[in-house]
């Protein structure tokens, strides 16, 4: 494969998982209410230093290990429980929403803001089965395409995959915060609450697939 071809498909498949709601999306819309437009490439820049760290260990047998079935069950109870923490943290900090909404640019300018979206967005990840999934299977696949063109088709790689995932977040961030102009108080820690109820059912479907044995990164 070419690596313009490799570039551009890697970017069109990240696109496609990229704008399946989940726990990033959800995190990304939180995180935009209290921060604005920049929590969206933050949470990204979290996400992005996992996915690295991911696409290496492929080379190290990763992708074996998360295939198997002990692991795939492990990965998503614990997911869940993260998911639930997440989650039951958004609800409890509605109200804090609200005030970082009508502290405006002071409130986004700390530095709190910025390590939690990032912190966030390696959570979010963490926390998702189904990431370890595409990484065990999709992207394991694509690692094997790009080295056949060595190091630099594997940067066309994954320049083009974290590529989609900067693009559809930032575009999220934008609205969300685009929206803060219009939206009252209490739209946000409605949207908030929907955030945070969301994570919660997410959550309690990964733990179900993990007892029952209904996630599988065999592949």
């Amino acid at each position: 494969m070419k690596l313009p071809t490799l570039f551009f498909t890697a970017l069109a498949v990240g696109f496609s998982g990229a704008v399946v709601p989940g726990p990033l999306l959800t995190i990304t819309i939180d995180r935009s209410l209290r921060q604005g437009f920049s929590a969206g490439p933050l949470v990204v820049l979290g996400h992005g230093i996992l996915e690295i760290a991911t696409a290496v260990g492929m080379f190290f047998g990763l992708g074996l290990f998360l295939r198997q079935p002990l692991v795939a069950k492990f990965i998503a109870v614990c997911g869940g429980l993260v998911l639930i923490w997440m989650g039951t943290g958004m609800l409890k900090g509605i109200k804090g929403t609200a005030a970082a909404y009508g502290e405006g640019e002071e409130n986004r300018g700390k530095k709190g803001f910025l390590g939690s979206s990032v912190a966030a967005g390696i959570m979010g990840s963490l926390s998702n089965p189904y990431w370890f999934l595409w990484w065990a299977t999709v992207g394991a696949a694509f690692i094997v395409e790009s080295l056949k063109s060595g190091l630099v088709g594997f940067a066309a790689f994954f320049s083009g995959h974290i590529l989609s995932d900067l693009l559809w977040y930032s575009a999220v961030s934008l609205a969300v915060t685009a929206g803060r102009r219009v939206f009252s108080d209490s739209t946000y820690k409605w949207v908030t609450a929907l955030c945070g109820i969301f994570m919660i059912v997410i959550a309690v479907y990964f733990i179900w697939s993990g007892i029952s044995g209904n996630i599988n990164l065999e592949g």
